[in-house]
């Protein structure tokens, strides 16, 4: 019944230990940044998170990759020799080829396994977002549930998966294309901070604009007050910004979550959000 593994990709940003602890197999996307290509693991084995963002700092742009199809098809084809089945949370297909990847390997998997069970989903979540919803999942395998059953569960779950977030730097978003270069200039001027969130359809969707850092991060702690529906756990992720991911955490037990996990924004999404994000994920009422 529970002969099978959940699979994600490390644009999840899940603490390394905490996906090893709950058996989940990561394929990395990668970067390229200075001339140099690294593998988004969530260790930070080819690049550490704290040298990445002060290569961003330096003003060094990246790139980012997504995971092809021959990336899924090598890591997904050791399950499937061993005889397990496989369940797929995958990054935001509005934000990144990296599912859609999946599914075509999916798909020629499937001729050549045909009595193995093959199954993506498309969660429309980033960062730790994707990450909160993995976790979930583990959790309901780990109590017993089968493969259709957690697919059942994400699906039903995804659009209560709420992210919100804001950036220290406009010129990250609008070399992304997600804001205008005229609204990043004005906005670094007048000291402008957005708070944004990730939509219904997985897009990175600007909510409210307000001024200064504190303000930005009083949104967020605004809005998860407003929607939050479930205090057992809730993550935070950060640009290497780590004392005021620790603050933010204070501040969300106070509310009466009882858990928060906190990690690194890693490369592949810190590439388009840059230094200084700050990103609260929990389940809601409605994203």
């Amino acid at each position: 019944m529970n002969n099978y593994v959940i699979m994600t990709d490390s644009s999840c940003d899940l603490p390394a230990d905490m996906a090893v602890q709950l058996g989940i197999s990561v394929i990395p996307l990668s970067v390229l940044i200075n001339n140099n290509t690294y593998a988004n693991y969530l260790d930070g084995r080819e690049i550490g998170f704290k040298d990445y963002y002060a290569i961003l700092r330096s003003g060094a742009m990246g790139k980012t990759s997504a995971a092809n199809v021959f990336d899924f098809t090598n890591e997904m084809e050791k399950y499937l020799k061993e005889g397990m089945d496989i369940l797929y949370l995958g990054f935001s297909s509005a934000l990144s080829g990296t599912y859609n990847s999946s599914t075509v390997a999916a798909e020629e998997l499937k001729d050549r396994y045909p009595d193995r069970k093959i199954l993506t989903i498309d969660t429309l979540c980033a960062s730790m977002g994707q990450g909160l919803m993995v976790y979930l999942a583990a959790k309901k395998k780990n109590e017993g549930a089968s493969i259709d059953e957690v697919y059942s569960y994400v699906e039903k779950t995804k659009l209560h998966l709420c992210h919100w977030f804001t950036v220290d730097d406009l010129n990250h978003l609008k070399r992304g294309g997600r804001v205008s270069a005229v609204a990043a200039t004005f906005g670094t001027i007048l000291n402008i901070k957005p708070v944004m969130h990730v939509d219904d359809e997985g897009r990175l969707t600007p909510v409210e604009k307000v001024r200064g850092r504190k303000a930005s991060l009083n949104g967020l702690i605004k809005m998860m007050n407003e929607t939050i529906t479930d205090k057992s756990i809730a993550f935070i992720s950060h640009g290497d910004c780590e004392e005021e991911a620790l603050a933010l955490a204070e501040r969300i037990k106070e509310m009466g979550v009882k858990e928060v996990v906190i990690s690194y924004v890693g490369p592949v999404i810190g590439t388009h959000s840059g230094p200084g994000t700050m990103a609260l994920f929990f389940l809601g009422t409605a994203r």
